[in-house]
């Protein structure tokens, strides 16, 4: 049976997508028979193309793409580079998990607080450092060119960038090649930059990857924070494909092949800049100099993730203010006094929401854990080397969502499967299983396999010493990838609205449905049930590894 699990893996990774991608490409060009599409056409593109603010819709997605990447991939190399070693790592590396677990539409809720006209750094500053008794009359959340929108997706993009460098990072041995340049007298900066990153990209190229297609076709903080007239093209998208009038759906159909065709033109631009930097670092490599840059480089290093990581923390800070806010007049810092009714208003409708979002995160995330380990186990027993295939893992991430959710939903509808709680669920384990196979792979690999050795020459079965001695071995960070798939499975919103047609209703999906309101106590509410989950997930995996743990710390020596 274990020999199954990665045949099982590869096809639920890789028939959903390109199912979806054929379902959405056929109505793209006119035909769809259940709609009259009979024959192939370009009426579909002439609609599109007639669209006003195409162009400025596409620009803003493709540019996002990019430029948030770049800034996100900076921050996270910088930061290596300057701070490995000091209490700043230390410290980062225990956030980065929490960091990476809060669901893009908390942050981007939280981010649209701090920021606003009216939010909380406005209120900071003032009326001593600005004058301003009133808002400022400025577009700055949901602005035209979407530099708020990048903001946002920057903040979300730096910790997971950050988790699969860490878990790279092991395999270059960075303590001996930054050794063997201070040596040679390099400055640690500098040293790293030459030593350690030119052999670190090529392993988190794919994540990387994976980041720029999701920021070029993002929906749910497009919604909260990016532009409004003309959206982004993936939230265009979603309201052509909701709207009443069937025939819409060839015009988004041809919008989503569009949308795949902008992430793949943002990736191939990304590729050229890749190979315009390696030519033009060359010489820098070799040119010897150990010392330039060193101070501008360590201060920016150590304050840009430092500050991103605040500015996230003030996101949630903020969320909770607002959560329990009553009279609360511009421009002062606090409200005038704090109130639980909006929790007690919102809590007789957060029941199903949360019952939902638990339901389909835990079967979701149970199912994924059960094939990663199945997956795993087989390549251990085969000693299979897994590199040849691991870039499907990174399918669903590298294709936009926008791009085959819908074209899944007509292909399930072929199939005569109705939008339910089902495919929701198998839905959101297309998405949770690649991060719980990134999340546990290394560490399951990395065990020592003497300890199975020892059980093997006690005459413990394979399947025994699996079950006795693996997997207590590994319960830290078995319950630390489940607890990355939860948070995965929580922050879902286009799966799960498409694939259940609004019929079933997650937190995130209520939460991101208030951003059209101008409620920000109702919305502050909604948000930190989102953002809580996680983080109870988290704090449940790191607790009762010591807790079950209690009994056998008399036999540490």
């Amino acid at each position: 049976m274990l020999r199954l699990a990665p045949a099982l893996i590869i096809a639920l990774l890789v028939l959903p997508v390109g199912a979806g991608l054929m379902m959405v490409l056929l109505p793209a060009f006119g035909y769809l028979p259940t709609l009259g599409g009979h024959g192939a056409s370009l009426a579909p593109w002439q609609m599109l193309f007639d669209q006003p603010g195409l162009g400025r819709s596409v620009m803003v997605s493709f540019a996002s793409g990019l430029v948030s990447t770049a800034v996100a991939l900076v921050i996270v190399v910088l930061f290596l580079a300057a701070s490995r070693g000091t209490w700043l790592d230390r410290g980062i590396r225990r956030l980065v998990s929490p960091l990476l677990a809060i669901p893009h539409a908390a942050i981007a809720f939280g981010f649209a607080f701090l920021i606003a006209p009216s939010g909380l750094v406005a209120r900071l500053i003032s009326p001593s450092l600005t004058g301003w008794e009133r808002p400022l009359d400025m577009l700055i959340i949901n602005d035209p060119w979407g530099f708020s929108l990048m903001a946002g997706l920057v903040l979300k993009e730096v910790p997971f960038l950050l988790l699969m460098s860490l878990a790279a990072l092991p395999q270059l041995a960075p303590e001996k090649r930054l050794m063997l340049a201070r040596s040679l007298g390099y400055s640690p900066t500098i040293g790293w930059l030459k030593t350690v990153l030119p052999s670190l990209y090529p392993l988190i190229r794919l994540p990387v990857y994976a980041v720029i297609a999701y920021a070029t076709s993002v929906v749910d903080m497009a919604l909260i924070l990016g532009p409004k007239l003309p959206p982004t093209l993936s939230v265009s998208i979603l309201g052509w494909f909701n709207d009443p009038d069937i025939s819409q759906r060839f015009m988004a159909s041809a919008a989503a092949v569009l949308q795949l065709g902008v992430t793949v033109a943002a990736l191939l631009c990304w590729w050229l800049l890749e190979q315009l930097i390696r030519s033009l670092t060359r010489y820098w490599l070799i040119n010897g100099s150990r010392q330039r840059g060193e101070i501008i480089l360590r201060l920016v290093g150590r304050s840009a993730l430092l500050f991103s990581s605040i500015t996230a923390l003030a996101a949630l800070v903020g969320l909770g203010l607002f959560s329990l806010a009553g009279f609360w007049r511009f421009p002062e810092v606090l409200p005038q006094m704090l109130t639980l009714d909006h929790w007690q208003r919102s809590g007789p409708m957060l029941a199903t929401p949360l019952i939902n979002t638990a339901l389909i995160g835990l079967v979701s995330t149970a199912l994924a854990t059960a094939l990663v380990l199945a997956t795993l186990e087989n390549e251990h027993r085969q000693h299979i080397q897994p590199k040849r295939a691991l870039w499907l893992l990174y399918l669903p991430l590298l294709v936009p969502q926008i791009a085959f959710l819908f074209g899944l939903i007509v292909a399930a509808e072929s199939l005569g499967i109705r939008p339910q709680l089902g495919l929701v669920i198998a839905g959101h384990l297309l998405f949770v299983l690649p991060y719980v196979y990134l999340s546990l792979a290394e560490t399951y690999r990395r065990l020592d396999p003497r300890w199975l050795k020892v059980a093997r020459s006690l005459g413990v079965s394979r399947s025994a010493a699996f079950w006795r001695v693996r997997l207590p071995l590994l319960l830290a960070p078995l319950l630390t990838a489940f607890a990355v798939g939860l948070a995965v499975s929580i922050g879902q919103y286009l799966p799960t609205q498409l694939l259940g047609a609004g019929r079933v209703t997650t937190v995130t999906t209520e939460a991101v449905a208030l951003a059209s309101g101008s409620n920000r106590r109702l919305i502050g509410v909604w948000a930190l049930v989102q953002a809580g989950l996680p983080l109870i997930g988290f704090m449940l995996a790191l607790g009762l590894p010591r807790l079950l743990g209690t009994h056998r710390r008399d036999l540490a020596t």
